[in-house]
């Protein structure tokens, strides 16, 4: 195991930088999570980790070493790609133990280490059919477990679970961060897919345009998001986001009324008052910090929950529902907000105030 350490990473394409001096401290045995949408410079991030791009200026260490101008096969790291990377001409077994016999590593050992590695990923009786005859969420096994038997200081993975469906992809997920789990080892994940990120990492990065935007646990991304990007980006549906204005102790919502909210300043400015789906509430009566009159457009159920998609004052806002709650499309409803679930976002910067 090892810690990873990005110091001023830059790189650049030509004319184009695709990584503007990012900074990242990445402890031993921590699983990490690079999220952002395409274009952001996540994988690009990882390539110069793994020495598969080279950097611009910068270092990245891997322990102790800076690996800058290190081969990918000297900086003790295995990466597991998104289209699998395994020979169809080989069998599982052969797939699994091919870094170890190009290492030519004892025949006992590379035999022990396979078996190991299909025993923890559920391999075992597989391990003597070829690709074609596997499902994909197999093939992605045989492609972590190509990458576990070499015992790896870092693992990489390069959004691993795109090609999968969507019930392969809640069952891969699972078994990575159980092997996470019984492995200790350090972990870099790159994906676009939020729940991916919230459900796997020990620490979310959130990337924009070459840029980290925040970095912190899921539930500190997810509870204190630092900018309007990362409410947005984090979370589905996405953060609802209310114009305003703030001053003299109060948030004035454009259209929507006068409301007391945390950040309010006695200095005018423009902001937005963000509150997720999740803790907007549909209510027959009772209030709350935010207290909306809303006629119901679209519901979407959901089994526990039901979402709603409602026009507040000419605004469409999305609040959930109990999923057993009986509610009709022109329905008149509130939707109400607690004070800890509001958020204000500076309408310039896009910086969270509170």
């Amino acid at each position: 195991m090892a810690s990873v350490t990005l110091s001023g990473v830059v790189k650049r394409f030509d004319k184009t930088t695709a990584v503007h001096g990012i900074d990242l401290d990445i402890a031993d045995g921590e699983f990490v999570v690079l999220v952002g949408p395409s274009g952001c410079g996540k994988s690009t991030t990882l390539r110069m980790i793994a020495g598969l791009e080279d950097l611009t200026s910068g270092d990245i260490r891997i322990g102790e070493r800076i690996v800058n101008r290190l081969e990918p096969k000297d900086r003790n790291i295995a990466m597991v790609f998104q289209n699998y990377a395994i020979y169809p001409h080989m069998t599982v077994h052969k797939n699994i133990a091919f870094g170890l016999r190009m290492a030519k590593l004892a025949k006992a050992d590379e035999e022990r280490r396979v078996r190991e590695a299909a025993a923890v990923l559920g391999l075992t009786g597989l391990l003597e059919r070829r690709p074609s005859q596997l499902s994909g969420g197999q093939r992605q096994r045989v492609a972590i477990g190509r990458a576990m038997v070499r015992n790896p200081a870092v693992f990489l993975f390069d959004e691993p679970l795109s090609n999968l469906d969507a019930q392969l992809r809640a069952q891969m997920r699972l078994e990575i961060k159980k092997l996470h789990q019984g492995l200790a080892t350090t972990v870099i994940y790159v994906t676009h897919d939020q729940v991916e990120a919230m459900t796997l990492a020990d620490r979310i990065v959130v990337m924009r345009d070459g840029r980290i935007e925040q970095i912190g646990t899921p539930t500190e991304v997810y509870r204190q998001p630092a900018t309007m990007f990362v409410a947005r980006f984090i979370g589905s549906p996405s953060m609802n986001m209310i114009p305003g204005t703030t001053g003299q102790g109060a948030v004035e919502l454009d259209g929507l009324g006068r409301i007391e909210a945390p950040g309010s300043a006695e200095v005018r400015r423009p902001i937005f008052l963000g509150v997720r789906p999740d803790d907007l509430r549909v209510a027959a009566g009772g209030a709350g910090a935010l207290t909306l009159e809303a006629r119901i457009n679209v519901i979407e159920p959901l089994g526990p929950d039901t979402l709603v998609y409602a026009d507040a004052g000419g605004r469409e806002l999305v609040a959930k529902a109990d999923g057993r709650a009986a509610l009709r499309r022109g329905e008149a409803v509130k939707l109400v907000a607690d004070a800890d679930a509001l958020h204000v976002f500076d309408a310039g910067t896009e910086a969270r105030l509170s």
